[in-house]
């Protein structure tokens, strides 16, 4: 494994030159946002930032224009979890910043590293079942949620996205980021290139969490779920959804397994004193990214539909492909993968995919149309 360097990349110096061209660099930013947080709105809080890159990149690069990416993850894994992964060849940032590339992960407010609001920390905004698998570990009885509403919402990751991706544009003098998104991803990613498309330069969604009837804008005001306001993922849980989805040989490993499960962990050290140990992440309001917003996405746009995924089905993502209004689309079908696809036996097919179209904007050549891979 990498060894991860935790310090401003503004404090490297003319000795990185001298680094192995073949090690990478792991530099973490903390990037202030004023937030729009329904539980915190108003208060300035701080993203977490994994930079992926090699030395080489950032400091010999006359120009890092098409060459700075930022991961955006989904519903539930922080985005150095998922696109990180310290096992063999997983790393999809590491992949990207072996090919020249400046990669960036993020976690939303209430993820992983970035801050996460005050009743996240309170057992009892979780659902009773949840309370109750967490019995005797941190509750002697199902307590009242004391914040029964959405933590976050669409819009305001919308909002961290923005303060992260104008950090970058500055950081490295580019007036345009590439942006990767995973299932709840989508709706981030894409919902931001949609309305900052003098922001984005290529867009790239694997397993998006489409929603045609999402509408316009997200809703007015949060809405009140008496149920949970956040929720936890435990190692069983993991197992239970990702085994569902399994069913061609060798399809995943499971030390790769293991690695993702550790990250997890270690992401959330509060979570992990819950019971036997839980993720813990918010619980969104969506909305605002449907059939007409998609319309308007401008920027080149490759889809990936996983065959084996039950969670974001292939329909959907075709949906997806038929509704957005690229001129430039493509979408992937990858056959034997579940919605974890980035971390089973095809994921190279996927990361080779990605570098193609962020480095020509093609898949096997095409500009456009619906392609298969792995069959």
């Amino acid at each position: 494994m990498q060894k991860r360097i935790f310090i401003s990349l503004l404090t490297l110096s003319a000795a990185a030159f001298g680094a192995d061209a073949n090690s990478l660099l792991r530099v973490d930013h903390y990037v202030k946002v004023k937030s729009t947080v329904p539980a915190i709105v108003g208060e300035a809080t701080q993203i977490y930032v994994r930079e992926v890159s090699h030395p080489g990149t950032v400091l010999r690069s006359a120009s890092l224009a098409g060459k700075v990416v930022l991961f955006v993850h989904g519903a539930g894994t922080p985005a150095e979890v998922a696109f990180d992964v310290p096992y063999q060849d997983y790393s999809w940032m590491a992949y990207l910043a072996n090919a020249g590339y400046d990669v960036f992960a993020m976690d939303m407010t209430g993820y992983g590293r970035s801050t996460r609001p005050a009743p996240m920390n309170d057992p009892c905004n979780l659902s009773e079942p949840q309370q109750m698998a967490l019995i005797p570990g941190t509750l002697a009885a199902p307590c009242k949620a004391t914040y029964p509403r959405n933590m976050t919402t669409l819009a305001s990751d919308w909002n961290d996205i923005e303060a992260v991706v104008d950090h970058l544009r500055a950081l490295r003098h580019v007036e345009k980021v590439s942006l990767v998104g995973w299932s709840l991803g989508g709706p981030r990613a894409g919902g931001y290139a949609t309305r900052n498309p003098g922001k984005v330069d290529k867009l790239i969604l694997l397993s998006p969490g489409y929603n045609r009837n999402g509408g316009i804008n997200p809703p007015a005001s949060v809405p009140t779920t008496p149920e949970t306001v956040f929720n936890t993922q435990s190692r069983a849980d993991l197992d239970a959804n990702w085994d569902r989805q399994v069913s061609c040989p060798g399809q995943v490993d499971m030390a790769a397994r293991e690695s993702v499960w550790a990250e997890m962990l270690a992401s959330d050290p509060v979570g992990a004193t819950w019971g036997t140990g839980v993720r813990r992440a918010p619980l969104v309001a969506q909305g605002g990214w449907g059939q007409e917003q998609a319309a308007k996405t401008t920027a080149p746009a490759l889809l990936i539909g996983a065959q084996l995924d039950v969670q974001v089905t292939p329909e959907r993502v075709r949906q997806l492909y038929t509704d957005i209004g690229s001129k430039e689309k493509i979408f992937l079908d990858l056959a034997c993968s579940s919605h974890n696809s980035l971390w089973e036996k095809n994921h190279l097919l996927l990361f080779q995919a990605s570098l193609e179209f962020l480095s020509k904007g093609t898949v096997q050549g095409k500009k456009d149309g619906m392609l298969k891979v792995g069959y």
